[in-house]
Formats: C-alpha cells, structure tokens, sequence
C-alpha cells in the first residue's frame, strides 16, 4: 500500500480499549523506554539477550517518533491507569510483505491480558482504517508467550524466516503471501 493511502485512513493518533490508552511515543517516555529495554526477561528472546543501552533506546524511541510522522501511524505508547506499560501497535515492514506487530509491556504488566487487548486494537486500525490486506507478527521460536498472544488473536503460522541472522516464526493475519 502506498504511504498516502494510510495518511488518507489515518485514525485518531489516541486510541482507547476498555483498560489501555494508547498515544503517539514522545521524547519524554526515553527514561521508561530505557528502563523497560533494559530488563533481561525482555530481551531474553533476542539473537544476543542483551539490554539495550541508552543510545539504543533512544535510537528505538526515535524510530517510533519519526515513523509516526513519516506514515501517519505506528508503534504506540501504551497506558494504563495513567501509568505508561509499554509500546506497541503496527509499522511498515521493510522486509516483508505487511505490516509488522510488536508489542514490548513491562513484566509486571504480562499476564492480565494487556498484550491480546493491544493486538486487538492493532488489528482494528489496520484493517478498518488502514485497509491493510496483511500484518505480521514475528517470533522467536522460544517466545511461547508471544506466539499464544498471536494465536489467541488469529494468526496462522506462515513460515520460519531469518531475522537479525536468528530463526523467527512468522504468523500472518489477512491475505497470506502464498509463500
């Protein structure tokens, strides 16, 4: 899809679930993002299991910030009760074919159903304002937690692709690439 037919079907930059207020990252969530990319249980599924470092963080924030400005849409920060838990949402994939899901929630925040409401929220704004024919979502084969999420969500299986040279499954939702 071309980049202005997603500016064309942008939705409200805050959304809202029944529990989670979702809103464009700004340069103020650097020190929660440094934080939570620091915490090993997050990184545990990475190639190389280590945290990020500041600069890392803030590259990632930036990354978050400017896709948001170049697409109309993107990754989002997440809130609960006032308090920020995390960023997810979908992005352009650069890779393959659809938009790309991720979600990263603290770990206190894992198992209260956060991460299925997020994907939920995700899926509206793709397919109903974005008209996306696809998004993926990609995980590591150990990553039991995400792949259930995905699962619970509607997401099929695809194939196993090579990602920052590790072994990833890929699930899709929508129109599957016939691969």
């Amino acid at each position: 899809m071309l980049e202005n037919e997603f500016k064309s079907a942008l939705p409200s930059a805050v959304r809202r679930t029944a529990r989670l207020r979702l809103r464009i990252p700004a340069e103020g969530d650097i020190d929660f993002l440094t934080r939570l990319f620091s915490r090993p249980e997050l990184v545990a599924h990475r190639p190389v299991p280590r945290p990020d470092s500041p600069e890392e963080s803030a590259a990632r924030l930036a990354r978050d910030i400017g896709h948001w400005k170049d697409h109309g849409f993107g990754r989002w920060a997440v809130e609960e009760n006032g308090a920020l838990i995390g960023f997810g949402g979908v992005t352009v994939s650069k890779e393959f074919d659809g938009l790309n899901l991720s979600y990263h929630l603290q770990p206190e925040s894992w198992g209260y159903g956060y991460a299925t409401e997020l994907v939920g929220e995700a899926l509206a704004v793709a397919f109903d304002h974005l008209h996306a024919e696809r998004v993926i979502g990609l995980v590591r084969t150990a990553n039991a937690a995400s792949r259930r999420i995905l699962e619970k969500c509607g997401f099929n299986f695809e194939r196993e692709v090579m990602l920052h040279g590790a072994p990833t499954n890929m699930y899709a939702f929508g129109k599957t690439s016939g691969s």
